[in-house]
């Protein structure tokens, strides 16, 4: 399988099953469509004659030549060699785990998918008594593994925040005893930072989000206050601070770009040029029937965007003013080993959510659906059959995606959002399938117009 496209003046050529990316003239574009998976030696007649009113006898040879040697070498129409190992998925131990720290929050952002903060169980902080005993399940289902992660997650993590500390010092009194390494992250909207949080979080985690929308004016129209008050300017100066101390550990500043910000490549460029490099604004992911839900029809103002926004990243790239989006972030070289290829999401398996009274779910965003719930952290109970059942999970088992030409970089996308917007976790959510394949055209585009 190939997926060939034009996009700012390059022709690009994927090979879905071995990840080889061509940029290619204009003959050879043209040639590919005569021609499959089963490629001869030599170019039909039929098809030479037809390019002939356009190329030269010889070039058309020669050219044709070049693409079967990719072909015989294994870059072009290659195998797949992934789908082989799709019934070796096994039911793994957890490595990494959503501390639902808080079911409370300081924002009521209109779109929020966890209800305003609650996930419309009820607002509530998580004892430290809880938080123990999900480390405590974590460590005791991490087998042989070493390095774990914690994310800190709400509602906003900051309104207890003295519980993540004692968790996070309990966590690392547990490091040397069963041979194990945490990896902490936290997310926040910065409401509640404070220099002596900022100085924490720059020791302890491995990873901070802060969540910004963009331009003040799209910031402040849906990420309010319990009053409905703006945040941009509370919370930038606290950001750049943040980041200014963090030196080279990682965070990125996250924002949701809705309907009513169909420009987001905007809002990039403004978070950009506040100083901070490492950016996702992500499209929010809601019934259609809301107000701020994407919908189809927005789908080319959207690519439009997308492109807008890598023209933008070669440009600052050339200027040494470069800066990374998540989205575009793709690794040609290494790339992901073959689980990650055919089951990007590892909820379920080794990723799990923990709230406020000990509940298990596969992640935050199936958390208050009972259908889905796994167990509790203390009373140690924990289904193994949903556990089973999200380990078996993968491209193949999805209709949509195993002859999807983009399968290997999304690996089937988000389970929640499938299981939320498509009823079924095999069926993945449309608009989301839409997009991703943009912005993978876009990071390929820029691979080429950077190398």
């Amino acid at each position: 399988m190939i997926h060939k496209y034009k996009l700012n003046g390059y022709n690009i050529v994927l090979d879905v099953n071995s990840g080889a990316v061509h940029v290619v003239d204009d003959i050879a574009y043209d040639i590919l469509e005569f021609v499959n998976e089963n490629m001869d030696k030599s170019l039909d007649n039929s098809a030479v004659d037809l390019l002939g009113n356009k190329y030269e006898k010889n070039e058309i040879l020669n050219t044709y030549a070049e693409l079967y040697e990719l072909y015989a070498n294994g870059q072009l129409y290659s195998k797949d060699e992934c789908k082989k190992f799709a019934n070796m998925l096994t039911n793994s131990p957890i490595k990494s785990m959503c501390l639902n720290i808080s079911h409370d929050c300081n924002l009521r952002c209109e779109y929020c998918f966890a209800a305003k903060g609650d996930f419309g169980t009820g607002r509530e902080l998580m004892p430290l008594k809880i938080a123990k005993n999900a480390i405590d399940f974590l460590v005791e289902n991490s087998g042989p593994r070493h390095n774990l992660e914690v994310d800190f997650f709400g509602g906003e993590p900051l309104m207890n925040f003295e519980v993540v500390k004692a968790t996070v010092k309990y966590a690392r009194s547990l490091e040397k005893k069963y041979n194990k390494n945490f990896r902490f992250t936290i997310t926040t909207n910065g409401l509640l930072l404070s220099d002596d949080k900022i100085d924490f979080i720059n020791q302890e985690m491995s990873n901070v989000v802060l969540s910004l929308d963009g331009r003040k004016e799209i910031n402040d129209k849906l990420r309010v206050t319990s009053k409905g008050c703006g945040t941009f300017d509370i919370i930038v100066p606290k950001y750049q601070k943040l980041v200014n101390e963090r030196r080279d550990k990682d965070y990125y500043v996250r924002g949701t770009f809705t309907r009513n910000n169909l420009d987001f490549a905007n809002d990039v460029i403004k978070i950009a040029d506040l100083g901070f490099d490492q950016i996702s604004i992500e499209p929010v992911v809601l019934n259609e029937n809301l107000e701020y839900a994407i919908k189809k029809e927005d789908l080319p103002r959207i690519y439009k965007e997308y492109e807008k926004l890598a023209l933008e990243m070669i440009k600052r790239k050339k200027e040494d003013k470069c800066f990374n989006f998540f989205h575009f972030m793709i690794d040609l070289e290494q790339g992901p080993c073959a689980i990650k290829r055919l089951r990007g999401c590892s909820c379920g398996n080794e990723y799990i959510a923990v709230t406020p009274s000990g509940d298990i779910y596969p992640c935050h965003q199936f958390v208050g659906q009972e259908k889905w719930n796994m167990g509790n952290v203390t009373t140690k109970s924990f289904n193994n059959n949903i556990k089973e059942y999200f380990a078996k999970t993968n491209i193949y088992t999805k209709e949509k995606c195993k002859d999807c030409w983009v399968k290997f970089f999304c690996s089937g996308g988000c389970n929640a959002n499938s299981w939320q917007y498509e009823g079924d976790v095999a069926k993945s959510h449309n608009i989301s399938c839409e997009l991703e394949k943009k912005r993978v055209e876009c990071a390929l585009m820029i691979k080429a117009a950077t190398v």
